[in-house]
């Protein structure tokens, strides 16, 4: 059984607008590298091999050029379109037939992350539960959806964004399914919002006794506003020399065309 890598890389940005007026949201730099580098890094971590990227939005084809195959990164890459912003579910019903008859990990294309989820990815592919969701305590858990804890500290729900958070504790954009989540993603109704929301199915997997969870003692920012942005760039400056930067062309691809002052027109 191999575990199999989704970057969920569209919607629309507006959170960052207007540097997304123009350019996908993933390919604004996070210190020295475009962002989805930093969710694909992850998953490569995890002991994924192969990833689906889901595209959408502004720049799709910038995406392709900047990663091409993903060899250089180590990595399959492959690639879905996700027209509209219907949510996180919504984007990972897409790989459905990609994933197979195998596990799936999802990684959000804002996330940063500085630690390893290996062995919790390994516990997953190993144990028996439908479904694995990675959480973390932070200070803005409205940002976020919001893990519900009951007296003993056991999540008992999950809750989409409240203006009154009933913890500090939110899944912070990494889940694992298996492909019973496909046909479960067929089975959601659209929120209030419009989308088909990752809350819903943390929910249903909840309930019937099956998700997993870790609470992750690494580092983390998602980069999804524009002081996040700024936040992470300075986050990812103290880790950034442990994972060079790789790409499929050098820097000659960029550098202006070079001519002698003599040919310069006066």
């Amino acid at each position: 059984m191999t575990l199999k890598g989704v970057v969920l890389a569209g919607g629309s940005g507006s959170r960052l607008f207007p540097l997304t007026l123009v350019t996908n949201k993933h390919l604004l730099p996070v210190y020295d590298r475009p962002m989805i580098f930093y969710p694909l890094e992850a998953l490569h971590e995890m002991g994924c091999s192969e990833v689906l990227v889901v595209v959408g939005g502004r720049s799709v084809g910038a995406i392709l050029e900047l990663l091409h195959d993903g060899s250089d990164l180590g990595l399959s890459l492959s690639y879905r379109y996700q027209r509209g912003a219907l949510g996180i579910a919504h984007a990972i019903g897409l790989a459905r037939e990609y994933a197979g008859d195998d596990p799936i990990a999802i990684v959000l294309g804002d996330n940063i992350l500085h630690g390893s989820l290996h062995a919790f990815a390994e516990q997953f592919v190993a144990g028996d539960a439908e479904a694995g969701a990675v959480l973390k305590r932070v200070p803005d858990p409205q940002r976020f959806g919001v893990a519900e804890l009951d007296a003993e500290g056991r999540i008992v729900g999950f809750e989409e964004k409240p203006e009154h958070p009933k913890s500090d504790l939110i899944p912070i954009g990494v889940y694992l399914f298996r492909p019973s989540v496909f046909d479960e993603i067929g089975r959601l109704k659209p929120s209030a919002r419009g989308e088909f929301e990752i809350t819903d199915l943390l929910n249903h997997y909840l309930r019937a006794g099956s998700l997993t969870h870790c609470v992750f003692d690494g580092e983390w920012m998602d980069a999804g506003t524009i002081t996040a942005l700024h936040d992470s760039a300075a986050f990812a400056a103290q880790f950034a020399g442990e994972t060079p930067v790789r790409t499929a062309v050098g820097v000659e691809a960029v550098e202006a065309e070079r001519v002698s002052p003599t040919e310069v027109p006066r």
